[in-house]
């Protein structure tokens, strides 16, 4: 699903793809980005559909993996080759992703929450913390 998701998103610039609509998103949608990392054993780029939330320049990320007991693999890959590409709409960046500190997660953590319910949700599931990603604005 997710690698058809990526070739909507991209062929039509986030026109379709853009908009998460499953379970506490429904029916009013969660906004959408691509995240393209490094993998950490491959070094080929890899490409993940990634509910976001928009705070100036920043874009912020959450490693939810459902509420599963590991991380997401995106998150692993990132933790070893931060500089990523974040696609939203047409517009794509390239920026730097690190882990929130843990007074960043507590004051975004709500806002989070607020974009998509199941994130306490998936809190709730696993022993974890679940990290939250900031991606900033790379230098030249």
């Amino acid at each position: 699903m997710a690698r058809v998701h990526v070739w909507l998103f991209r062929k039509t610039k986030g026109r379709i793809g853009s908009k998460w609509r499953v379970g506490s998103a429904f029916p009013r949608g969660v906004p959408t980005c691509l995240l393209t990392t490094k993998g950490r054993v491959s070094g080929q780029p890899r490409t993940a559909p990634l509910l976001y939330l928009a705070d100036a320049d920043q874009v912020v990320l959450v490693a939810s993996q459902g509420g599963l007991p590991r991380d997401p693999q995106w998150y692993r890959n990132l933790v070893e080759h931060p500089d990523v590409v974040v696609q939203i709409g047409g517009d794509v960046r390239e920026m730097r992703a690190r882990t929130a500190r843990d007074d960043e997660r507590a004051k975004l953590w709500p806002r989070l929450v607020g974009l998509y319910r199941d994130f306490d949700t998936y809190q709730s599931w696993t022993d974890r913390v679940i990290p939250v990603v900031i991606c900033e604005p790379r230098q030249a």
